[in-house]
């Protein structure tokens, strides 16, 4: 979610400064709200005044510059094709950012009730549009709402209560719930070098006049492994290098477990009853927001039966849908140009057909990607309804099996030493590698510090879509620890390396990170309510991993990882019951850890598996 991604996102479908000099002409405006503040707004009409266009809206935290009347983008809308096509552009820095008017608030909380001054992110899209149909020549008196990640968010907000001019709005990777899955916690475990990278930046207070870029912290290392080990723990962060400098850091310490602070923060209770149509778009490798877009879907369609609400989930990384080709992501190829297509096949129908009231096609509920095999899908439902549940248990000698243990007794022990953790990366990275999601895992695999469970070479494909289920049964020593599961593609010894093969890595015998998510076992029992392990004593820890749909194909291994530290990605936990954002160097503790695969304690992934003679058939793509 940093700046820099967008700026890259900006240019990737770049159509040239003198083209967007030649054909819009733009204007600055400082729109008034309903209590006061002004947002700057830089609108971009386009010169051929022989229709009236509608207007696409980008509300940003980022900055919308190059500011100044003659000084333009270099490239417009979300992409080339949509600002060929011509529509009204218009970028807004939201509150208190850029040159906008007033507080910034970090995911302003949806207010429950509004009076007349009374102000959300709803109220300032809502007062936006209307200044714009009154002031801005030249528009058809549609509107439209893009943006990806934390302008993801703006975009789902702008869709509440909504302006009756605004006919659709596309969320993409929306920042949802900054606790329970996006950004910087995932099942209440802090990553570490995300939310460290992101706020000494971002969260530096506005100076005046503003800065043109957020300042960018200086580690003196490129290996975060080594950077946020001797950092030590985390309340060092403030006390050596923020100094007091980052407010919003104070408040992510302050605030540990699922308080009110967070759920007020929490975008999908709100969105019921939602009017304008909606393509909610994601990743299934983004490593910031995939659960941001695959839980506004769901929440649109659980609370907003009547609305036109559609996925887009394709095998990018943040944004990747939106700069590049999106063939390929780290060692992994995809075999087409999947950004291409969505641009062209799938965004820009759906604006035009909501925006120019054009006769494109209605798009499918969920237009897919399907990893393993590489090919697009269009499903009626998400996830699909010819899925069944399967079971794949953890058995003795490292199985994985669809049989569930008979044993009495039964458990697999690894010690967890958070002065040693396993490392979260196969390479050297000072940030959070977008490619970890999608990276080997051999060098995780034979740590003693992981369990591995893994299938005989499958004598068929085996496709699945939808959430992950990990249900653990555990005992540590310690009164506390984090559980990481980890879902992978083997695969076969003789898969061949690509041609060409720039990086160099062998193919061959390659674990692919399809899906993993770690777990704060303290709220194993409800994130607002932490509650200790007994130390030696089973305990079940049961949680649900983000969705996939990837084809283990015949020939692959379907394996399993568990550990208990993912750094530095994840945070250590201490092992120790105790406020983690307060612990000190005497808190961190050695455990012993078990996985139990008993009879009456069975561990297990609990996935969908998609019927093989009910596959709907594949896509063209380029």
């Amino acid at each position: 979610m940093s700046p820099m991604l967008f700026a890259l996102a900006a240019l990737a479908p770049a159509q040239g400064l003198e083209w967007v000099q030649a054909n819009y002409t733009k204007y600055e405006y400082r729109i008034p709200m309903r209590d006061g503040p002004r947002l700057f707004t830089a609108v971009y009409v386009p010169k051929d005044t022989s229709k009236r266009w509608p207007i696409l809206l980008n509300r940003t935290p980022y900055t919308v510059r190059p500011y100044g009347a003659d000084r333009h983008r270099t490239s417009l809308g979300p992409s080339e094709k949509c600002a060929r096509d011509l529509f009204l552009f218009a970028y807004q820095d939201v509150r208190g950012r850029g040159r906008s008017e007033g507080e910034f608030v970090n995911v302003r909380p949806r207010l429950p009730a509004k009076g007349p001054r009374e102000i959300d992110e709803t109220t300032d899209t809502w007062d936006t549009i209307e200044w714009l149909l009154r002031n801005v020549p030249g528009h058809n008196g549609r509107v439209g709402l893009w943006g990806i990640s934390y302008p993801g968010f703006y975009a789902s907000m702008g869709a509440i209560d909504a302006h009756p001019a605004l006919k659709c709005s596309s969320p993409q990777a929306p920042v949802t719930d900054w606790f329970i899955g996006d950004d910087f916690h995932h099942n209440g475990a802090f990553f570490l070098p995300h939310g460290f990278n992101f706020f000494a930046s971002f969260g530096r207070p506005r100076t005046e006049p503003p800065a043109m870029d957020d300042p960018q912290f200086r580690h003196g290392t490129p290996d975060g492994y080594r950077f946020f080990l001797d950092l030590g723990p985390l309340r060092n962060a403030d006390e050596r290098l923020f100094r007091g400098g980052v407010p919003f850091w104070k408040e992510l310490m302050e605030h540990g477990s699922y308080d009110d602070f967070w759920k007020a923060r929490d975008v999908r209770p709100h969105l019921r009853d939602v009017q304008p149509a909606v393509l909610t778009v994601g990743g299934w490798f983004d490593a910031e927001d995939l659960f941001g877009a695959l839980e506004t879907y769901r929440a649109i369609e659980r609370q907003s039966p009547g609305t036109s609400n559609r996925l887009v989930m394709g095998p990018w990384s943040h944004g990747g849908w939106a700069r590049g080709d999106g063939d390929a992501l780290g060692f992994v190829r995809f075999h087409a140009k999947t950004a291409r297509f969505f641009q062209e096949e799938i965004e820009f129908p759906f604006f035009r057909r909501h925006l120019k009231e054009t006769d494109e096609p209605e798009l499918p509920e969920a237009f897919v990607f399907e990893t393993g095999r590489n090919q697009w899908r269009r499903h009626d439902a998400w996830p699909p309804r010819q899925t069944v549940e399967r079971t794949f248990w953890f058995r003795e000698r490292g199985r994985l099996a669809h049989e569930p243990p008979a044993d009495e007794q039964g458990f697999d022990e690894y010690p967890s030493d958070p002065a040693k953790p396993v490392p979260s990366y196969s390479g050297i990275h000072i940030g959070m590698a977008r490619e970890y999601m999608v990276d080997d895992q051999r060098q995780a695999a034979r740590r003693p510090d992981v369990v591995v469970y893994q299938t005989e070479p499958l004598e068929e494909d085996v496709t699945l879509a939808g959430p992950i289920g990990a249900d653990l049964h555990v005992s540590t020593t310690g009164t506390d620890s984090d559980w990481v599961v980890k879902l992978i593609d083997v695969y076969p010894d003789d898969f061949p390396d690509p041609d060409p093969n720039p990086t160099g890595v062998r193919m061959a015998g390659f674990q692919q990170l399809v899906r993993g998510e770690p777990m704060r076992g303290k709220f194993r029992n409800g994130f607002d309510k932490p509650e200790p392990f007994e130390p030696g004593k089973p305990a079940r820890v049961a949680f649900t991993m983000p969705d996939v749909y990837h084809t283990f194909r015949n020939g692959h291994q379907i394996m399993v990882q568990v550990h208990s530290t993912w750094f530095p990605l994840v945070d250590r936990n201490p092992q120790k019951f105790c406020d983690i954002y307060a612990a000190t160097e005497a808190d961190f503790q050695k455990t012993t850890q078990r996985v139990l695969r008993s009879r009456g304690a069975a561990s297990a992934l609990r996935v969908r598996v998609l019927e093989a003679e009910k596959v709907p058939g594949e896509e063209k793509t380029r």
